[in-house]
């Protein structure tokens, strides 16, 4: 989350004159992430975020909002998109697609505990189950095609070493990306900054603009990669146990999971490794924009090839 396109209140006070929520009190931009702009929004009726869309396509913007809405009918503490006046969820702001969601309480937790990771985990399965009866569709949009694409962008950008590595892992993942795993919508982006705890408890799951369909594995071993390392990129076993059996303890794994584990835990590196590559290597000009380090998914990346043999059990058993 990042502001590319800015908003006077003048501007703001206008558009807000087709929603419910009574008149602008504040406007604050959000100086985290990198692909939409982000502003908080504070109003007489209440707190809301709202969200001008950059570069995601028009097209799949009703998927991300109308799942956001299902998941919040379905009792899943995530942010739910206003309607305006026209019961339309998204519209558009300063010449780009806009929508206004609920702001949720608590704040994100940068050295999570066990039993942070463990909330997280239970959270994280009960989004899949609930998600099962989301009828909108739309394939990971940060999946193996889009990993195909943006190394042929990147790959020229690096050196023989990283080259390598990258070329090495793509051939690898074709050859076990698994189609038969249990599917469903996904977050695909549930990092620590994307979780706001209330003491020990989960106040919000936001930003689901990277969401879509695909392995619920892929969706675990992604958190799992941000929840349950250390500095250096190594997993910390006991937070992963947390994570990994209050997970299963709402959504049991099954065989197939379990043999796919060690490819998730690359395929979930790899995909983070990438796109910090390209917006490292690649920037767009905007105010407040904030670029990761993809120096710390190269290494998470190599850790999981060095320990592909063994990883934390995905029922939590030997970690």
């Amino acid at each position: 989350m990042s502001v590319y396109t800015k908003v006077t209140e003048s501007e703001l006070g206008g558009w807000l004159k087709a929603y419910p929520v009574g008149t602008l009190v504040e406007l604050k931009g959000i100086a985290a992430g990198i692909e939409n702009t982000n502003y908080f929004v504070t109003t007489t009726h209440g707190r809301y975020v709202l969200t001008l869309f950059e570069r995601l396509p028009a097209k799949d913007l009703p998927f991300y909002l109308g799942l956001m809405a299902h998941l919040a009918r379905q009792g899943i503490p995530c942010p739910s998109p206003l309607a305006d006046r026209s019961n339309r969820l998204l519209s558009e702001l300063n010449g780009k697609p806009a929508a206004l969601v609920t702001r949720l309480p608590g704040a994100v937790v940068a050295q999570p505990a066990a039993a942070h990771c463990a909330e997280v985990g239970a959270v994280l399965a009960n989004m899949h189950l609930a998600g099962q009866s989301y009828a909108g569709d739309l394939e990971n949009p940060r999946g193996p095609r889009w990993w195909r694409e943006t190394a042929a962008q990147v790959a020229p950008l690096l050196d023989e070493q990283r080259r390598r590595l990258l070329e090495a892992e793509l051939a690898f993942q074709s050859r076990h990306r698994l189609q038969s795993l249990p599917r469903g919508p996904v977050h695909a982006d549930l990092f620590r900054d994307n979780v706001l705890f209330e003491a020990n408890r989960i106040g919000g799951v936001v930003d689901f603009y990277f969401a879509g369909v695909d392995a619920w594995l892929f969706d675990v071993a992604v958190t799992l990669n941000d929840w349950c390392v250390h500095a250096d990129g190594e997993i910390d076993r006991p937070r992963a146990a947390a994570l990994l059996g209050a997970y299963g303890a709402v959504r049991p794994f099954t065989a197939v999971e379990r043999g796919a584990w060690p490819v998730m835990l690359r395929a979930a590196s790899l995909r983070f490794w990438l796109s910090r590559l390209y917006d490292f290597h690649l920037p767009r000009p905007g105010e407040l924009v904030h670029a990761h380090d993809p120096e710390h998914f190269r290494r998470i990346l190599e850790l999981r090839i060095r320990d592909e043999h063994d990883p934390p059990w995905v029922d939590g058993e030997r970690c």
